[in-house]
């Protein structure tokens, strides 16, 4: 009997990305290394875990949850606890280690929850889990002892001997030990879509009824892909518990479910890394625009519909479908009539954001202050000549959107049905 040699050429432009990502984590404290930087950049890893392993469940399986908070909220409460055993000597072990006991503890109650919630699919499946969501919260300010009431429990990150010099005190050497978890978790995930088990959970997201007919269990296997991405929600949480040194009743809420959905979205559920542009938005959204103005909550939400009605498909689905046109060598025939369009919609956000910034400052703080600072220029929201600037401001972008809309969507339609043109003669 003869053995055969066969020979499987290396993914060069897989590596190429991995060693990409892996460079861009330790170099990006070196470049954001002023204020508050390292300590964005620290919610940005943990968010990226968090909605990586909230897409397993939405993206890859179908299953739209209001409750993923649970997994990674008592993943970070099982953390904070082992690290407050570790604080009293009650336990050795170590602080590197600890986003490990989230991980395991999503994972039980993932186990514990999904086998109830994954019996049924679609919106029972979305109802149960924002019933499991609220049930939880509840018992948060039930069980003081456990998630500490109101006030949440808290930590002490720096325990122990330093190792190798490491103690965990300094916020870079916090954003190491995220980035790392983080590389560690994404290499996890994606290998995941790789598997049987992955590529089922796309099957019975797309045709649970085939599924079935072939002769596998779709319950089983959206019980199975729950239970990982609760496993690494919790890291998600472990890592949250160090950062932060508190945990509350807030990390198991139906907010924070809400806002990685949010994030999901808007990133790309139907991209690996779509997640990963989500966290950014978010913490850009959520942490440094709050610091801004009081009106970020309607960006945010301004923003979510728009992503909603002309990209369901997310930041992703943009830059691959540009990426695609470019590929192909098409690019300048779209640019002349896309940034016309890019620019009458950066005029309309300028002035509706004067607008809004104004309409705040009137409505919450006229009474001691007309005036406000908007992009270092000092506002008098009781004259009308600001209010008419924002109105001129609105209409030209408005009218200069309806003029190149239709020449930008005829463009791109006609690159379009080329580059499908090409891609159905390469496969004949």
């Amino acid at each position: 009997m003869t053995k055969t040699l066969t020979y499987k050429p290396l993914n060069l432009a897989r590596w190429i990305i991995w060693l990409s990502f892996a460079l861009i984590l330790i170099i990006a404290p070196l470049i954001f290394k002023t204020g508050g930087s390292l300590s964005l950049l620290s919610q940005i890893g943990t968010l990226m875990i968090f909605g990586l392993s909230f897409n397993m469940l939405l993206g890859q399986g179908g299953m739209l949850s209001f409750g993923h908070a649970v997994y990674s909220g008592l993943g970070a409460f099982f953390a904070i606890h082992t690290m407050n055993l570790v604080t009293n000597g009650s336990i050795n072990f170590p602080i590197t280690l600890i986003p490990l006991i989230g991980g395991i503890a999503g994972m039980f109650f993932g186990i514990l929850f999904g086998y109830v919630t994954t019996k049924k699919s679609g919106t029972t499946f979305s109802m149960i889990t924002l019933g499991i969501v609220e049930l939880v919260f509840a018992s948060s300010l039930m069980f003081p002892s456990f998630f500490g009431g109101e006030g949440g429990i808290s930590t002490n990150r720096v325990i122990g001997k330093a190792f190798l010099g490491i103690t965990y005190g300094p916020q870079i050497q916090v954003y190491y030990l995220i980035a790392a978890w983080l590389f560690i978790s994404t290499i996890g995930m994606y290998a995941f879509t790789q598997t049987p088990l992955g590529r089922l959970a796309n099957a019975v997201r797309d045709n649970p009824e085939r599924v079935e007919f072939v002769g596998y269990n779709t319950q089983w296997v959206r019980y199975l892909t729950l239970i990982l991405s609760a496993f690494f929600a919790g890291i998600a949480g472990g890592l949250s518990a160090i950062n932060f040194e508190i945990v509350s009743a807030e990390n198991v809420s139906a907010i924070r479910s809400g806002a990685v959905l949010l994030f999901t979205f808007i990133g790309g559920i139907g991209f690996f890394f779509g997640p990963m542009i989500g966290a950014v938005i978010g913490v850009v959204l959520t942490v440094m625009l709050s610091d801004f103005t009081k009106a970020w909550q309607l960006y945010l939400g301004i923003f979510f519909i728009i992503i909603v009605m002309y990209a369901p498909g997310g930041i992703a689905s943009i830059l691959m479908l540009n990426l695609r046109v470019a590929q192909y060598g098409l690019f300048k025939r779209v640019w002349p009539s896309m940034w016309k369009l890019i620019v009458a919609t950066v005029v309309a956000v300028f002035g509706s954001v004067l607008a809004i910034e104004m309409l705040y400052q009137r409505t919450l703080e006229a009474s001691q202050n007309s005036t406000i600072n908007l992009f270092g220029v000092m506002v008098d929201t009781a004259q009308p000549g600001a209010w008419l600037a924002a109105a001129t401001l609105i209409a030209i972008g408005i009218v200069g959107f309806a003029m190149t809309k239709s020449t930008f969507k005829q463009k791109w339609g006609e690159v379009s049905a080329e580059i499908e043109a090409q891609m159905r003669r390469v496969q004949s």
